[in-house]
């Protein structure tokens, strides 16, 4: 039987400036060495016809199955706030569309299927170690419940590709709700393409934000609910300890997934300036910056619908910053809502944001870790505490903080039983851990054992839930282990 994949392509009907037609290159032995079945079920694709040699073929870009209409995306964007007009997707194609079994359109996409009009001298491939890291955490996130890009499937390519040395080369299937980027208003905006601007925000709402398509002013409520889902999407990253390491804005979602996971990781000790990125040198894209820089992502794409909502220039300027004031108390009741629930309160009271903000402080001045620290606190509401102590060099500290913490969660009719069960739905033990993942990465790419990197896609798929067999995967790392950088891939 043949692999069939229902594709319905809208995004390739646009203009071809949206774009650039461009097959895979074929590679020399695709092997598939990881097939998410549960999603291809989603996306109304045959997980047993996906994992043979046929399916890894069309995974691998060798073959091109039917109904597909490759193209590579045309995107502009600031890399670490300086402008280029012409990036595109220079190592990933856009195989095409489905609608999946809960009506959503989602695009299929091919990263390190070879070059693309957009290279810029790159070769266009992927090496074995970032497909099996954007594997890793972008499952970790949708298992997490944050607004992510999927992952289908990962297979090698039986050829190698140059970096500092040769490494193994593989491609990852990415599933998206779509690729459009802040970079792809900013690709027509920079060309003085207004009409193209339309049709890409037509196109967006239509998509994205069907809600919208009735509107008085749909460009203005474009831009507010693409503010409002970046804003919730950055609170939910500080909520778990992610940091994305390359927030350029042709890496900022249109539709509010978290897309292009780099030099990402989480933090093991909680610190606000924490930064892992091999490139991000001035911390810019640091813990803390996230939401500083969403706001500054935001506001280069209201500069590029400017045209759409008004010919007089000063008031759609005006226009635009009265929307994009929205992001902050948006932004801080989604954080502090959060923050609420993983110090388990029910309630909002006044001296709330004080009191977890004492917590927060004491963190760093103690090295206790991020995910421990909230995890071990939920146990913390039935028992004395003596696990989320551990964390802290100055036990003291936490004591002191915890009897105003308890005095509070008095005042709240919830059982310890209760209170812990709600902070255990928000607070994960297992996380990707820097030093896990690159164990995992370590082993394929050394030894060809996918063992590491299975097991560790099997515990993260269940990061709320105690799994005492696997409780090692919750530790941080020892100090001989700490990953303090990571790196882009390219």
């Amino acid at each position: 039987m043949t692999v069939h994949f229902p594709f319905q392509n809208s995004y390739s009907a646009l203009p071809d400036s949206f774009y650039a037609r461009v097959a895979p290159t074929p590679v020399a032995a695709p092997r598939l060495i990881k097939l998410n079945r549960p999603l291809a079920v989603q996306l109304g694709l045959d997980p047993d016809l996906l994992e043979t040699p046929e399916g890894a073929e069309i995974l691998a870009g060798k073959t091109v199955p039917a109904g597909a209409d490759p193209i590579a995306m045309a995107y502009a964007g600031h890399q670490f706030g300086q402008f280029v007009p012409q990036l595109g997707d220079g190592r990933a194609i856009l195989l095409g569309e489905v609608i999946d079994r809960d009506g959503i359109r989602r695009d299929i996409q091919l990263k390190g299927s070879g070059p693309t009009p957009f290279s810029r001298r790159g070769d266009g491939r992927a090496a074995l170690g970032p497909v099996l890291r954007e594997y890793i955490v972008s499952e970790a996130m949708y298992a997490l419940g944050i607004p992510t890009t999927r992952s289908l499937a990962a297979v090698v390519t039986g050829e190698h590709v140059i970096r500092e040395t040769a490494l193994p080369g593989a491609v990852l299937t990415r599933i998206a709700s779509s690729h459009i980027r802040v970079g792809t208003f900013q690709f027509f905006a920079v060309r003085r393409d207004t009409e193209a601007i339309r049709r890409l925000a037509d196109h967006v709402i239509a998509r994205h934000y069907p809600e919208l398509l009735h509107a008085k002013r749909p460009y203005h409520d474009l831009l507010a609910a693409v503010v409002a889902r970046q804003a919730d999407l950055v609170a939910r990253w500080l909520l778990v300890g992610f940091i994305h390491g390359v927030m350029n804005t042709d890496n900022s979602s249109i539709s509010g997934e978290t897309i292009d996971y780099g030099p990402c990781a989480f933090m093991d000790a909680y610190n606000p300036a924490q930064v892992f990125s091999s490139i991000d040198e001035m911390g810019r894209y640091a813990y803390a910056n996230q939401p500083r820089i969403g706001l500054w992502n935001l506001t280069r794409l209201a500069e590029c619908l400017l045209p759409l909502f008004s010919d007089d220039q000063e008031k759609a300027v005006a226009e635009a910053q009265d929307i994009l004031g929205a992001f902050a108390e948006t932004f801080s009741a989604a954080y502090q809502a959060g923050l609420r629930k993983k110090v388990g309160l029910f309630t909002e009271r006044d001296g709330d944001e004080a009191l977890i903000q004492d917590l927060l402080d004491a963190m760093p001045k103690n090295q206790a870790d991020f995910t421990l620290t909230f995890r071990k606190l939920g146990n913390a509401a039935g028992d004395d505490g003596a696990d989320v102590r551990a964390q802290f060099m100055d036990p003291a500290t936490f004591d002191e903080w915890a009897a105003r913490w308890r005095a509070r969660i008095a005042l709240e009719p919830q059982s310890a039983a209760e209170r812990q069960a709600a902070m255990h739905a928000v607070n994960p033990i297992f996380i990707p851990r820097n030093h896990r993942v690159e164990a995992v990465i370590q082993a394929a790419v050394k030894d060809d054992d996918y063992a590491p990197f299975e097991e560790l896609v099997k515990v993260l798929a269940k990061p709320y839930e105690d799994q005492p067999e696997y409780a090692a995967y919750a530790d941080p790392p020892l100090p001989d282990q700490r990953v303090l950088q990571t790196f882009c891939g390219t």
